[in-house]
């Protein structure tokens, strides 16, 4: 797979804080080797949060976020900070970038620390400074975190900082597989393939070739097949396959014809544990039993595309939901960046997959809905609770 066709979903993302003229967009470019990012003397060049997908020395593909001032001002001000609050909800590692007198920083440190993000402090503009490294010491002793010297104008400390971010990398980046301990070497698995308006002639949707891609590198036989001819793919293979991935539409279905051997789950429980939590997504579907007419569920997607007419955030999960409650069950929906940051009103927040989002952003919504006591799961574990089968298929683990 190219560099350029790495989904950003499965990039590291590093954001870049600071004020405005900090020399933060200048700092990415110094990391890159490349002019990524618009650099002006004008404070308040970079508005809305810049998105760079780019390879890394040591790292590989990343995403670089390079973000508005932290001291913007005014009301259009407060709207830039506020998206800047968002990407951090992104963000794998932070690189605040400081001046010899951080007042607004020490907050957005303590917001980094708060959501367990790695923290790296750079002194930005050391070439401007009489004595940088001093400096840099005494930032240190005052913030209670290393401080890195670094000059994107004349190349100063670029390689140190490289090496940094290397050493900061989060404990299980790169561990998390989309199969985790359902597959192994050797093991032949069939994938039963979606054949919806999602994935249009020709084209498979991006979990799909995910997991295929994963059970290739892993040393599997990967089988694929519609539901349409699943007695057929059963029949041709020697053996039961060890395991069965299926799109999560037609769970009943496959689940009556897998071989009682054959171990069972779907494409978006796959992904809910590959950019969640799998347990709380599996305690968060049971509560759909405790709902009533009376009860209020959030239905969040991550893409933009227009509702469908066989769409399954916006048509089939609603009218599962409703069948098994009542019609009287209030329903509203949110796409893409937009998430109420008040989640009391609900009683459950129902989240798609997640393919388009990065598993930092997929956890951090996850705390939010924790924080305020509501529960929350995922399309392919809600389909699964309100099939009847949700006690059958196997949760991966990693």
């Amino acid at each position: 797979m190219s560099l350029n066709s790495t989904p950003s979903a499965n990039r590291l993302h590093i954001g870049i804080f600071g004020k405005r003229n900090a020399g933060k967009s200048s700092l990415i470019n110094a990391l890159t080797g490349q002019k990524t990012a618009l650099v002006s003397p004008v404070a308040g060049t970079t508005t809305d949060p810049v998105y760079k997908a780019m390879e890394l020395r040591g790292v590989g593909p990343v995403v670089f976020i390079d973000t508005a001032g932290l001291d913007d001002e005014g009301e259009l001000g407060a709207l830039r900070v506020e998206k800047t609050r968002q990407a951090a909800d992104k963000t794998d590692i932070a690189l605040l970038v400081l001046d010899a007198a951080p007042d607004v920083e020490r907050q957005w440190l303590t917001l980094f620390q708060e959501k367990k993000i790695p923290v790296l402090a750079v002194l930005g503009k050391a070439d401007t400074l009489p004595d940088p490294q001093a400096t840099a010491a005494a930032l240190q002793e005052r913030l209670g975190l290393r401080v890195l010297p670094v000059s994107a104008q004349e190349g100063a400390g670029i390689e140190a900082l490289r090496a940094a971010i290397v050493e900061s990398l989060p404990a299980d980046y790169d561990a998390i597989s989309i199969t985790g301990d359902l597959a192994n070497r050797g093991d032949t698995v069939l994938l039963v393939m979606p054949q919806d308006i999602q994935a249009p002639k020709g084209r498979l949707i991006l979990p799909q070739v995910q997991t295929i891609r994963e059970l290739l590198d892993k040393g599997c036989t990967a089988v694929c097949t519609t539901a349409d001819r699943i007695d057929e793919a059963l029949a041709a293979l020697a053996k039961p396959p060890e395991l069965i991935i299926t799109d999560s539409q037609v769970f009943p279905l496959v689940e009556k014809k897998r071989p009682p051997e054959s171990r069972f789950t779907s494409f978006s429980i796959l992904m809910a544990a590959y950019k969640g939590d799998i347990e709380q997504f599996a305690a968060g579907a049971k509560t759909i039993g405790e709902l009533t007419e009376s009860s209020r569920v959030l239905i969040a997607e991550a893409c933009t595309h227009a509702p469908m007419e066989e769409d399954i955030g916006r048509v089939k999960i609603p009218a599962l939901l409703r069948k098994k409650i009542g019609q009287g069950l209030t329903i509203d929906f949110v796409r893409g960046a937009d998430f109420p940051d008040d989640l009391s009103g609900y009683d459950l927040v129902i989240h798609c997959g997640a393919c388009m989002f990065n598993r930092r952003h997929v956890l951090s919504r996850l705390s939010q809905a924790q924080r305020q006591g509501v529960p929350m799961c995922n399309y392919g574990i809600a389909i699964a609770y309100l099939t009847g089968i949700l006690d059958k298929v196997t949760l991966p683990r990693q």
